[in-house]
This record gives structure tokens, C-alpha cells and sequence, in this order.
């Protein structure tokens, strides 16, 4: 098991989760985190950290999807291993459906 983002963390890019992972494996995109599952340790101290409920074990039905994008996305995405401010529109975004249709970038962030 490993925990995934999902696409309410789209134009979020809340990093609470990020100050918290005992073995940094978030990596940062333009609009999103994602989880790298094989450096994930499953601690899923994560998880309740999250304000915007994006983050959730990929035992969970239906996210495969969300597995395929954070194993893609965290192997070319750089490593953040600090807590950064939210997006300016993450209060709004939050709850948005179709984000990933949307919004989705897949655009490097600044990682550390």
C-alpha cells in the first residue's frame, strides 16, 4: 500500500502533508503534489494533515488513476521537503470537480 494525491490538491498545492513525511517523498508540480509510492512508507501521517482531503490510500476503489499519476509525476518532478504557502486560490478551488481535466499542469514546481 502507498498513499496517493488526488485532484483536489489541483490548484491547492496545500504542503502541510510535506512538513510532516518522515521520509520526503513529495514532489512538487506547478499546481499539485504528488506521492512517490515507492519511497511512501505507508505511516500515513499524511493523510489528516491534508485541508483539502486530497491525500487517501491507494486501497481505496478507484484510484488507479491517481496511482498512475503520482508514480509518473514524482519521477520527474523535483523533491519538497518544506512547508510553502498554499496557492492564492486554494480556499476557492477547494471541492472543485473536473480540477484534473481543467487545471491539471504537468509543469515541474520549484522543489527545494
Amino acid at each position: 500500500m502507498t498513499y496517493v494525491v488526488t485532484d483536489n490538491c489541483i490548484k491547492c498545492k496545500y504542503t502541510d502533508c510535506v512538513e510532516v513525511c518522515p521520509v520526503d517523498c513529495f514532489y512538487e508540480g506547478e499546481n499539485m503534489l504528488v506521492i512517490h509510492p515507492d519511497e511512501c512508507i505507508d505511516c500515513g501521517v499524511c493523510e489528516p494533515e491534508c485541508p483539502a482531503d486530497a491525500i487517501k490510500p491507494d486501497t481505496e476503489p478507484g484510484l488507479e488513476k491517481w496511482l498512475e499519476v503520482n508514480t509518473k509525476y514524482a519521477s520527474i518532478w523535483p523533491n519538497l521537503t518544506e512547508k510553502r504557502d498554499e496557492l492564492p486560490d486554494a480556499k476557492e478551488m477547494d471541492g472543485v470537480e473536473g480540477k484534473f481535466e481543467k487545471f491539471f499542469s504537468e509543469e515541474p514546481g520549484e522543489g527545494d
